[in-house]
């Protein structure tokens, strides 16, 4: 039985995974802040598309809303919660899942601020305590492409890894235009890419994915974070008071440095993958290729699964078998790691890990409801205070 928390694209996306991961999964409640969500994810669940068999057939009583939702989601009976609400939320509903006994598929990135992260990593323990299951939505970890690779890389065939980069750039994504019923809250969350306290900004609710794959091939977090970025082209109100690029450069242990890069800019040169160098050879990856050049030269030519819908068979085959897996403290990780880029490039500071992880930076209003909250400035480097 899963439920779903959060339904719009990516929830019934992956509510859509995890049918096709099993014939014995039934979508068993659903839950959103938004009505009009829950009907259409259940309609899109329905549809020929996907013909899920009768097997998301979810009665009224057990579809849910308002910001409590997910609180009757994780209660009404399911084995698997799947999180895939806007990024600020997902460490309160990762922590009712566990504290309710469920497993759990949550998407990243997992938090948006370090008081979020410090959540995910007390639930992580929680549910190794507990024996429970969390798989997170990096899908570059159920890939065969990047799984073939990084056992090459982490086996030591590209020798003594000596710097890396990884570039998330590409053209602008959507926005829905604010209608005047809404409030401010409403627009805000129908606009959650745009507010840093919901999405926590693009370095870290897509760019997370190269981070983490940087992250699994060093066998390390970062130490250290100087970053740059700004608003040159998404000025417009409408677009919050996110920044549109970014660049950081992290320290690693062993004096590994690495060059991020991410933007989201129409017109301009695209790139979304992975580079590694060795004293050995250098590894390129990205979603469906990778390749080493080198002492030991290799190219993946191999069949590749969806990786979309084999992180929802690698969950369920934990559950089943009774060999828990907790991806929960390496997302968590990868996450801060994207979070501590974007701390430095706001304020125009370096940021050590430990900076990071301490800090008592916790964004987002103080309570939840339909009505006024306030954009947060853009921020100005060197003149917004790292807290």
């Amino acid at each position: 039985r899963v439920g779903v928390i959060g339904c719009g694209g990516r929830g019934t996306g992956a509510a859509a995974n995890c049918l096709a991961a099993s014939p014995d999964v039934e979508v068993w409640a659903l839950g959103d802040v938004f009505a009009e969500r829950v009907t259409s994810c259940l309609g899109n669940l329905n549809s020929t598309d996907i013909n899920a068999g009768g097997r998301a057939r979810v009665p009224k009583e057990r579809c849910f809303t308002g910001f409590d939702a997910y609180k009757n989601v994780v209660a009404s009976g399911v084995d698997i919660a799947i999180l895939a609400t806007p990024p600020h939320f997902r460490p309160r509903h990762l922590e009712a899942a566990i504290a309710a006994g469920v497993h759990v598929f949550m998407e990243k990135p997992v938090a948006v601020d370090p008081a979020g992260i410090r959540t995910v990593l007390a639930a992580a323990e929680a549910a190794s305590a507990k024996k429970r299951s969390i798989v997170a939505g990096t899908q570059r970890r159920h890939e065969r492409s990047y799984l073939e690779c990084m056992s090459r890389v982490t086996g030591g065939e590209l020798g003594k890894i000596v710097s890396a980069r990884c570039y998330w750039n590409q053209g602008g994504l959507w926005m829905n235009p604010r209608k005047p019923e809404w409030s401010d809250m409403e627009w805000q969350l129908r606009n959650w890419l745009y507010f840093a306290w919901l999405s926590g900004d693009h370095i870290v609710e897509q760019h997370v994915h190269n981070l983490d794959v940087m992250n699994w091939a060093i066998g390390a977090h970062p130490l250290r974070a100087m970053g740059m970025g700004g608003r040159q082209v998404r000025t417009s109100p409408e677009y919050g008071h996110v920044f549109d690029h970014f660049a950081v450069e992290y320290e690693y242990p062993g004096g590994v440095n690495m060059m991020s890069m991410c933007r989201q800019i129409d017109g301009c040169a695209g790139r979304v993958e992975e580079v590694i160098v060795g004293t050995e050879g250098t590894c390129v990856t990205a979603s469906g290729r990778a390749k080493i050049d080198g002492a030991k030269p290799w190219r993946f030519d191999g069949d590749q699964p969806d990786p979309y819908v084999q992180e929802h068979i690698d969950l369920i085959g934990a559950i089943t078998t009774g060999r828990p897996v907790n991806e929960a403290r390496q997302v968590a990780e990868s996450t801060l790691t994207a979070i501590m880029g974007r701390m430095s490039a706001y304020t125009g500071k370096t940021v050590t890990w430990e900076q990071a992880l301490e800090s008592k930076l916790e964004l987002g209003p103080g309570a939840y409801a339909f009505g006024s909250i306030a954009v947060d400035p853009v921020a100005v480097p060197g003149a917004t205070p790292l807290v």
